[in-house]
């Protein structure tokens, strides 16, 4: 592994990962990279995401390639390596081992909100489709890897204190908080993928963490069902997060 601190932050869908590469990306001492093992789920699963043609041709889809990437050099003169990736990109059957090296991190959100979420833009809407079962499955790989518990994180948490969250995360990785990890310029990033232009609208127009707002609605008796399920799994995580 080279010099320096490589962040894997694993992520499930509808939370606030982009903003969180947005404040990582907004030092001047990081390289942020944008789901990275994107291309090689969209090749293997043949999902119907927007541009998933596009994204495929434009980016490595080989896993042993990018997994050599991310383990190797940091890009750059940078010295902290922020790699957003979704946790449902891991497919099964896929080896872990590569995570050892890194500085691995979890980011949740309330199942309750992601379903909500979830249903206003997809009819494809499970318990797999949450997140949840990946990340605790990665989440205990890592534990038993590392002999420790990985830094967690809850969106919500992070909305209704940002700095103080960001300290304790910085604390736990071994790195200096900074300022400039709190609010950013409005638009596109360079480190985006180009699936941007279809998800992240809203983050385009931020300039920071929004406030925690909950989000209200109604979920179907299937979603409840589904709800049912994600919530043990949301709780056996939330209870380690770090928290002031």
């Amino acid at each position: 592994m080279a010099d320096g601190v490589s962040i894997a932050m694993w992520s499930g869908p509808r939370n606030i990962s982009t903003a969180m590469m947005y404040s990582f990306d907004n030092r001047r001492d990081c390289f942020a990279i944008d789901e990275p093992l994107y291309a090689h789920y969209l090749a293997q699963t043949g999902i119907h995401h927007p541009d998933a043609g596009k994204v495929i041709a434009h980016y490595e889809s080989d896993s042993a390639k990018v997994v050599d990437y991310l383990t190797g050099q940091i890009p750059g003169d940078a010295s902290i390596w922020y790699q957003k990736h979704m946790c449902h990109h891991i497919l099964p059957g896929m080896d872990t081992d590569w995570l050892d090296p890194l500085s691995n991190c979890f980011l949740l959100r309330d199942p309750r909100e992601v379903l909500l979420s979830l249903a206003r833009i997809t009819d494809e809407v499970s318990l797999w489709s949450t997140g949840l079962p990946q990340q605790v499955r990665l989440m205990e790989l890592v534990t038993k890897s590392s002999g420790r518990i990985p830094p967690i994180l809850d969106s919500r948490d992070i909305l209704e204190d940002p700095e103080g969250i960001l300290r304790l995360l910085c604390d736990e990785i071994g790195i200096d908080f900074s300022d400039r990890m709190l609010s950013w310029k409005a638009g596109p990033r360079q480190c985006d993928g180009i699936w941007g232009e279809h998800w992240y609208d809203s983050v385009w127009s931020s300039t920071g963490f929004a406030p925690y707002r909950p989000r209200r609605g109604e979920l179907t008796p299937e979603h409840e069902a589904i709800l049912e399920q994600a919530t043990p799994l949301y709780e056996s995580m939330h209870r380690l997060r770090l928290a002031l």
